[in-house]
C-alpha cells in the first residue's frame, strides 16, 4: 500500500532536518551561482494530484542533496492548459535561463521545445516519447529534451481488457478524450478499438473542449444500455468531477490512467505510478546540474503499473466486480 500522505509529510520534514548541515558549496555553479530549476505543469497547486508529484520531485532533489531556498531556486509555472498560454509560459520561463526545466507532460514538453533548443528538458508523463515525437531516439536523445514516458500506446488495450474483467457485462465503450490536451489520443485509440474488436465490444469516440459537449456526448452515448468508458490522459483538471458524476449517475464503468484518479471518485485506474516517474526524474535533474548532457540520458519507460478499485464508486453504481478480478488489484479504495 502506498504510504499516508501524513507519513510522508514526517519523512519529508525529517529529511530537510537532516539536509540543512549539507555543504551548499558543492552544489552550487562553477560560477557561484545558484542553480534555477524551471517547471512547466498542466496541474495547479490545488490539485491534490499536483500536490503528491510536486512533494515527490522535491523530496527526490533533497535526498540528492538539493534543497529549494537554499542551494536551488525553482521557477514554476503551473496550472496552464490553454495552448496560447502554454506557449506563452514556456517563453516566460526560457527568458529566465534556467538550468534546466521540468515539463509535466506531452504538451508543456512540446511548448518548451519550440522556445528553446539548448536549454536541457526532463519531461514526465505525456505517454510513449517516441511515437508522439517528442524525441526520435529513445536510448540516445537528441537535442535537449529527455524524460520518463508515463505510458506505452498498448496500454490502450490493457485498459479495455480490465474494464470487461470488471464489468463483464459491457458492451460498449466510449473513449472520452480532450483532442487538444491529448496528443497521445489517436495511439491509444487505436490500440483500444484493436482489443475491442476482440472483446466484441462496440467503440464510440467521444471527443470534447468543453464542459457542455462534455455532458451532451456522455448523455447521449449512456442512453443505450450496457456501456463504459475509457477517460484518455491526461487528467483534466477542470471536468474530472463531472466526469466522476456522469459515470455514477449513468452506471458506466470507467478506468482512468492514474491511481489519484480513482482515490478521487473513479472506479477504476490503471497506468504508470506518475509520482515514481517524478522521484526518478529528479535523478537526471541531478546529473544536468552537475554536467551531464541529454544525449547520455535516455529516455526510461515506466518501472511500476498500478490497478486501483475504487469500492465506493463500484457501490453507488450498484456494480458487483469480480472477485477474481479484485485479487489481481494493488488497491482496494474501501
Amino acid at each position: 500500500m502506498l504510504l499516508s500522505r501524513h507519513t510522508r509529510r514526517r519523512d519529508f520534514i525529517t529529511l530537510l532536518g537532516g539536509a540543512a548541515a549539507w555543504p551548499l558549496a558543492a552544489r552550487a555553479q562553477p560560477d557561484g551561482r545558484v542553480p534555477l530549476l524551471g517547471w512547466l505543469d498542466a496541474y495547479d497547486n490545488s490539485d491534490t494530484g499536483f500536490q503528491s508529484i510536486r512533494t515527490a520531485l522535491r523530496e527526490a532533489l533533497a535526498k540528492l542533496g538539493w534543497i529549494e531556498g537554499r542551494n536551488l531556486k525553482v521557477e514554476g509555472r503551473f496550472g496552464v492548459t490553454d495552448a496560447n498560454r502554454l506557449r506563452a509560459a514556456a517563453v516566460e520561463l526560457v527568458s529566465l535561463a534556467p538550468d534546466v526545466i521540468v515539463a509535466g507532460g506531452a504538451l508543456p514538453t512540446r511548448a518548451l521545445q519550440q522556445a528553446t533548443q539548448t536549454i536541457p528538458i526532463v519531461f514526465t508523463g505525456g505517454g510513449d516519447a517516441a511515437a508522439i515525437g517528442l524525441v526520435k531516439n529513445i536510448a540516445r536523445p537528441e537535442g535537449n529534451t529527455t524524460g520518463f514516458s508515463s505510458n506505452e500506446p498498448t496500454i490502450g488495450s490493457k485498459w479495455l481488457e480490465l474494464l470487461k474483467g470488471a464489468a463483464p457485462h459491457l458492451t460498449r465503450v466510449a473513449i472520452v478524450f480532450n483532442p487538444d490536451l491529448a496528443p497521445t489520443a489517436p495511439n491509444y485509440i487505436a490500440s483500444i478499438e484493436a482489443a475491442a474488436q476482440a472483446l466484441s465490444v462496440k467503440t464510440a469516440k467521444v471527443p470534447f473542449r468543453d464542459a457542455v459537449e462534455l455532458v451532451r456526448s456522455i448523455d447521449a452515448f449512456a442512453a443505450e444500455l450496457n456501456g463504459s468508458m475509457v477517460i484518455l490522459p491526461p487528467p483534466y483538471t477542470a471536468h474530472r468531477d463531472a466526469i466522476f458524476k456522469l459515470a455514477t449517475e449513468h452506471r458506466l464503468p470507467a478506468i482512468y490512467s492514474q491511481r489519484f484518479l480513482a482515490a478521487e471518485g473513479g472506479l477504476l485506474s490503471y497506468g504508470a505510478d506518475i509520482v515514481e516517474q517524478n522521484r526518478r526524474a529528479a535523478s537526471y535533474v541531478d546529473r544536468i546540474l552537475r554536467g551531464a548532457k541529454v544525449a547520455d540520458l535516455p529516455v526510461q519507460l515506466p518501472t511500476k503499473y498500478q490497478l486501483a478499485v475504487n469500492m465506493r464508486t463500484a457501490k453507488a453504481m450498484d456494480l458487483t466486480i469480480p472477485e477474481a478480478f479484485l485479487l489481481h488489484a494493488d488497491e482496494l479504495i474501501e
